[in-house]
């Protein structure tokens, strides 16, 4: 703004520059949430079991932006190479996912995909039936949607007992790595498409001193020595100082079994909601002071209700087929 103010003044557009003699706010640094090594181990773990290491392992692997992530496909990994090319983005405008050109210039690249991630990624194409390499739950032919990413990690955090962090967290992550693993400011700068090296700088500036002059390719070091790596068939490489976290299983009830809430100090509630013979669903409930009694009452009252449901469909006479 000043130097467009003294342009303006030394035209006789205006008479004084307002801008001069202000005084800039100093910065302030950033605080970074970034997983340590022991959590981010785990939360490879956990990621494997749930069904999602992919997903996690090329984000902690690249430092994408979560829409970059999500617009990847098939077509924008070079096999032979090893290249991943950044040129779109997923973005919800409107309350539609729309595919757009990513944030700035810098961000269309290409980036080297780790050699030990390669492979990994190799075996989970074999499994796809998308064009999308992260598609939507519920439609192939979409890719995920960004709204879905927070609880997805949010869980896998909880179930791998690490702090809470955002997803952008885990782009924050593998940038601190890098830069404590040797990688110079300016490669790190063009791998995550800011616009300069400064940015970057002032972003990562803690990590910084940390900095050593190493191959820039140390980075995947960290992440493919993990026990998450070493899980891969081929590669189960005990590491026999450390115990080693075992992933927590995701609970599911069983369809037509009914579902179990706390809503009291003292007091469960059991639900069960089946499609009655006017084809509308119809719930009954039971309620007990522990969790076990709760399950009892409710196996009890889905087996009196299946009866009843079946007696009654005996007792209706099957409507007449129209012609």
């Amino acid at each position: 703004c000043s130097t467009a103010f003294t342009k303006a003044v030394n035209e006789h557009l205006i008479d004084i520059n307002p801008a001069k003699g202000c005084k800039i706010p100093p910065k302030k640094s950033r605080e970074m949430n970034i997983l340590s090594h022991d959590e981010l181990e785990r939360f490879l773990i956990q990621a494997k079991a749930d069904g999602n290491f992919e997903f996690f392992l090329l984000e902690l692997s690249t430092g994408l932006r979560r829409g970059e992530l999500l617009a990847l496909q098939w077509s924008d990994i070079n096999f032979r190479t090893g290249e991943l090319s950044v040129t779109k983005q997923v973005q919800r405008i409107n309350g539609d996912l729309t595919i757009t050109k990513p944030k700035t210039k810098s961000s269309v690249r290409t980036l080297m995909i780790p050699e030990n991630v390669l492979p990994i990624l190799k075996e989970y194409k074999k499994s796809s039936t998308s064009i999308w390499l992260f598609p939507s739950q519920y439609n192939p032919n979409l890719p995920r949607s960004p709204d879905s990413c927070s609880d997805l990690i949010r869980k896998t955090l909880e179930r791998a007992e690490c702090k809470h962090v955002r997803f952008h967290d885990l782009r924050h992550t593998f940038a601190t790595l890098a830069l404590e693993e040797g990688m110079d400011v300016k490669t790190l700068s063009a791998i995550l498409g800011h616009v300069s090296s400064t940015v970057s700088l002032d972003v990562y500036a803690h990590s910084t001193t940390k900095m050593q002059q190493v191959a820039a390719s140390a980075i995947d070091r960290r992440i493919s020595k993990s026990r998450a790596i070493m899980f891969v068939p081929g590669n189960m490489t005990p590491l026999p100082e450390k115990k080693a976290f075992v992933p927590k299983a995701r609970k599911y009830r069983k369809s037509g079994t009914g579902c179990i809430s706390k809503i009291g100090e003292n007091l469960f509630e059991g639900k069960y909601s089946p499609k009655w013979i006017d084809g509308k669903k119809r719930q009954f409930n039971v309620y007990a002071s522990t969790r076990g009694e709760c399950e009892e009452k409710l196996a009890k009252m889905i087996a009196e209700t299946k009866d009843e449901l079946e007696k009654l469909k005996k007792a209706t006479p099957p409507k007449p087929q129209t012609p």
